[in-house]
């Protein structure tokens, strides 16, 4: 008799569980309080992902019954307030300012915010990738044997351009993974990494590449409700062999075709630590009278999409999207200008998940896809 009642109230306790939805009436029970550590250049972005937490357990209460609630559960402001210090010499220091004795923590960090600066030598100097790291580096040791679990969301893999060996060159996103689990991290969460097989350095780790393709097009459809994403009318387009797997997950999904560009290189010659290269050859259906979507996971300078947009053009095709994850834009925003200007582009889709300047923010081809809920 007691097994049966013990199956029952199983059975009821953990319904639907391994299809977990998160806004249903199985919620998870939380492994420890949540702790949120922005660290300077992803200051922003947190206090969005802040707000959906907030927001999300506040629903959960009002379904949840009150022993079901752990301590800790529901905060006005999940964040851990944490001092990266500089030395006049340029050297640093992390300080976390509150407790986080037994808490889940969260460390958000993006590589890419060049805004942020320190003072070193009376002279300021705008934090780089390699700046950041080293930060999160230091906040990871202030937290470590403290914290009940330690998490690095890191949206923009660092160094995830790196995650192969050519010749004689380093393989620094193979060994920032492995330092990282060294310190103590037990999961690490990117989106849309640049090849995700870099995980194969740390398989014993957690290490999660989320995707960004259903907040992309729930964007697109909210900003162009007029465009149709058939057979007939729409082709998705990778710009070059390695973004060819993003692309084939979309055709798929839309049920559209699918055509590609290769770039052929000059092997003869190295520019900038790369082969120049010579053209953009297209392999895929007729592009006439379809609208394209180029989907790539960043945009650097965006010369070579731009160029794609251009052979697309020519190619007689209708409306031209750029969609990235990653807007860098390290250089090029009055190409892009000029290029809408011109018709070539008719919008560029890139993700909130990193630092965005703000002459991007107010160019009227950009279009801002928030991923801020999902973290």
């Amino acid at each position: 008799m007691t097994n049966e009642i013990f199956e029952k109230a199983y059975k009821q306790r953990d319904t639907n569980y391994y299809a977990y939805d998160q806004y249903g009436d199985n919620p998870m029970q939380p492994l420890a309080p949540v702790a949120i550590v922005a660290l300077k250049g992803a200051k922003e972005f947190s206090i969005g992902v802040n707000h959906a937490l907030v927001t999300r357990r506040k629903d959960y209460l009002t379904e949840a019954r009150p022993e079901e609630i752990s301590a800790g559960f529901l905060r006005p402001d999940f964040h851990v307030p944490v001092n990266t210090f500089r030395f006049s010499s340029g050297e640093g220091k992390a300080v976390i300012e509150r407790t986080i004795r037994g808490h889940d923590l969260y460390i958000l960090c993006d590589v890419t915010n060049h805004s942020v600066t320190y003072k070193m030598r009376g002279e300021y100097n705008r934090m780089s990738p390699d700046d950041h790291y080293q930060d999160l580096k230091r906040v990871i040791l202030a937290a470590s044997g403290k914290a009940r679990r330690i998490n690095v969301i890191m949206p923009y893999l660092y160094e995830g351009r790196q995650h192969r060996r050519n010749a004689r060159e380093s393989l620094d996103c193979a060994h920032m993974l492995l330092e990282l689990d060294q310190l103590g991290v037990n999961n690490f969460i990117t989106f849309d990494a640049h090849d995700d097989r870099v995980a194969n350095a740390t398989p014993t780790s957690g290490f999660e590449n989320v995707p960004t393709t259903y907040q992309v097009l729930e964007t697109m459809v909210r900003c162009f409700p007029d465009c149709h994403f058939i057979h007939d009318e729409m082709m998705m387009i990778s710009p070059d062999e390695g973004a060819i797997y993003r692309a084939m997950y979309y055709a798929s999904v839309l049920g559209i075709p699918l055509g590609t560009f290769y770039k052929r290189r000059d092997y003869t010659v190295v520019k900038n630590g790369r082969n120049p290269i010579i053209a953009h050859e297209f392999l895929g259906q007729p592009v006439e009278g379809r609208d394209m979507i180029i989907v790539d996971d960043m945009i650097s300078s965006g010369e070579s999409m731009l160029e794609i947009a251009k052979t697309l053009k020519a190619s007689h095709a209708r409306k031209i999207f750029c969609v990235a994850t990653f807007g860098l834009f390290t250089d090029g925003l009055d190409a892009f200008n000029k290029a809408h200007a011109d018709g070539l582009i008719d919008a560029v889709f890139c993700t909130n998940l990193i630092y965005r300047s703000p002459e991007l923010l107010a160019a009227p081809w950009y279009k801002d896809v928030s991923v801020s809920r999902f973290v």
